[in-house]
């Protein structure tokens, strides 16, 4: 059974007729049932780090499980781009559609509501209920109530007004929803993708708060290369004429067009060329080239598919915020350190490589290996940069981690996973380490695969290591 993606589109659809029964046998993997999301209003002003503040904010939330009495089994889920707080379980008898992570969570399954309570809540920002640009500004209301020439109409949405949120103030509005939960210490706190990054920058900002940290498909900071996609996809939307300045759902418009190329393009990522290759080729939709610019080719009604579909649920003004959101994340930006002295050797052995390729090819220069050995210190040098500036960062966090990669995943690639678990293990924190083949590309977080699952049900499980402890894992 696969999960549906909430970064992706339904490459596999979901089958949830083996999973609707709530009322499981002890040991029978099942479902949650039946769910109803919950809203938490906070009427406190929360500044952000932009410097600007929501005079008040929603939160939703759905919850599996039950707490136990002195609240030491709950889990908190963090959800990545396009996800929400609909994580497992149908919001209906009616409902075609489990939880985007439905695979993940339910009784006996690697995230045991049966013994865990566990809780998934949607960041602000999002358009799936929590505030976010499609809320009411109500500044808005405040202003049409005080004019003599106040219409009928709704006051407006807060669209493209909505301020530029980041994973710390996500982080930060996750903790005041724990307290208001009366949760002082999560047994842990998981996520995937974008998930990963809220649990990596709880363990930073709250480590007396967590026992455990699930990193998975993540990254410590985004590439260049992701923040161009990002930036693709967002120019996709800031061109489109419908877009109107962001106010398009006051102008009665909305930029569907480039709503559907953001998600064509990031959805690429997601894949993998041989996935694409396997499931699509080179097969024609019609059998026979048409000569024209419409669909021809299978691969691209699945693009423009999913495209259109994630146009009619997702809102631009949205994809735009998470985008940035997405590229603005560092955790190592509050702790600046020096380049770490304890070289590694590694940047010499290159070096001497290079030199004896060079010195015995004729047409070879001086000049040539000067610039690549300059290119290799400059290289190596922001190497342990970064793992300084982490090692600063995991200097005082207290949790024990699982960070899990997948081998096909090149938008997160295994070697970003590893940067953590490097990172971790030269500051003496307790790491266990899994990089799973899996075929799905950065999809894979999302799939029902049996090496992953039962190292996050394992993780999960095992009795907490207090202390400082060497990290065990696998790297193949």
């Amino acid at each position: 059974m696969n999960a549906r993606p909430d970064n992706t589109s339904d490459q596999f659809p979901t089958d949830t007729s083996d999973s609707i029964d709530s009322t499981s046998a002890a040991g029978t993997v099942g479902s949650v049932g039946i769910v109803t999301p919950q809203i938490f209003h906070f009427s406190e002003p929360l500044t952000l780090e932009c410097n600007r503040t929501l005079p008040s904010f929603d939160l939703i939330i759905e919850t599996y499980g039950t707490l136990n009495s002195d609240k030491s089994n709950a889990i908190l889920i963090c959800h990545a781009l396009s996800g929400s707080h609909h994580a497992a379980g149908l919001h209906s008898a009616d409902d075609k559609k489990a939880g985007w992570w439905d695979n993940m969570i339910g009784p006996n399954k690697a995230i045991d509501t049966n013994r865990f309570y566990v809780v998934c809540v949607n960041n602000i920002g999002s358009c799936f209920g929590s505030t976010g640009p499609t809320s009411i500004n109500p500044e808005s209301v405040k202003s049409d109530s005080s004019s003599t020439n106040s219409h009928d109409s709704e006051p407006p949405v807060y669209g493209p007004d909505f301020p530029l949120v980041t994973i710390k103030d996500w982080v930060k509005t996750q903790a005041m929803l724990s307290d208001r939960l009366g949760i002082e210490v999560w047994h842990a706190i998981v996520g995937g993708s974008m998930g990963g990054m809220q649990a990596l920058q709880w363990s930073v900002d709250y480590p007396e708060r967590l026992k455990r940290c699930v990193v998975i498909a993540s990254t410590p900071k985004l590439s260049a290369q992701n923040i161009a996609f990002n930036e693709v996809a967002r120019q996709s939307i800031l061109s489109d004429p419908d877009f109107k300045d962001g106010r398009y759902l006051q102008a009665g418009t909305y930029p569907r067009r480039g709503l559907i190329l953001a998600r064509m393009v990031g959805h690429i990522t997601y894949l993998t060329d041989d996935a694409m290759k396997a499931k699509f080729g080179r097969d024609l939709k019609s059998g026979k080239f048409m000569y024209g610019y419409d669909v021809e080719f299978q691969v691209e009604s699945y693009l423009r598919y999913q495209g259109e579909r994630f146009s009619e649920n997702f809102d631009a003004n949205t994809y735009l915020l998470m985008t940035k959101t997405l590229d603005y994340f560092d955790p190592t930006r509050d702790y600046p350190s020096a380049v770490a002295q304890d070289h590694t050797g590694s940047a010499a052995h290159i070096e001497d490589s290079i030199a004896a390729s060079v010195e015995s090819s004729k047409n070879s220069t001086q000049v040539e290996l000067e610039d690549a050995v300059a290119t290799l210190d400059e290289i190596e040098n922001d190497r342990q940069q970064e793992l300084s500036a982490l090692k600063a960062a995991f200097a005082h966090t207290q949790c024990q981690y699982l960070v899990v990669s997948f081998t096909t995943d090149w938008r997160f690639a295994p070697e970003r996973s590893q940067e953590i678990v490097d990172a971790l293990m030269a500051t003496g924190k307790p790491v266990n380490y899994i990089n799973v083949d899996a075929p799905h590309g950065h999809d894979s977080f999302l799939f029902d695969i049996p090496r992953y699952m039962g190292a996050v049900r394992g993780f999960l499980t095992a009795p907490f290591i207090s202390g400082k402890n060497t990290a065990k894992g696998d790297r193949s």
